[in-house]
């Protein structure tokens, strides 16, 4: 059993930026793709961004392209998501994921479903 522990939510004005951390309890080195999810009240939960667990293949909801980045560090088992100039719509609760690999990452990596292991949430609110 796999546990994620998400790290960085708060509060933030829009045009800020925020950075989410999530800690694996186990080597994820080649071994886990990892993920986020958000939930925003009263919807449903969406795929944000995916990284393989080589590290090289990446994925991402198109309305954070070029605003968030989703890195890894094998070494530390942990995976980070960076948020720049968010806006009052990426208010929600984020998730981080992991998966053993399945299929192939870009068809599979969005699917909320197909994960094995969830961390608890942190809450990101964008409000002036």
């Amino acid at each position: 059993q796999v546990q994620l522990v998400e790290s960085g939510g708060g509060s933030v004005q829009p045009g800020g930026s925020l950075r989410l951390s999530c800690a694996a309890s186990e080597h994820t080195s080649g071994s886990l793709h990892m993920g986020w999810f958000r939930q925003a009240r009263g919807k449903e939960r969406e795929f944000v961004a995916a990284i393989a667990g080589n590290g090289i293949s990446s994925s991402y909801l198109e309305s954070v392209k070029g605003r968030f980045n989703i890195s890894r560090d094998n070494a530390e088992n942990s995976v980070t998501l960076q948020m720049n100039n968010l806006k009052p719509e990426d208010t929600a609760e984020y998730y981080c994921a992991a998966k053993r690999p399945r299929g192939s990452f870009y068809l599979t990596a969005r699917v909320a479903d197909d994960y094995d292991y969830w961390g608890q949430g942190t809450q990101i609110t964008v409000s002036s």
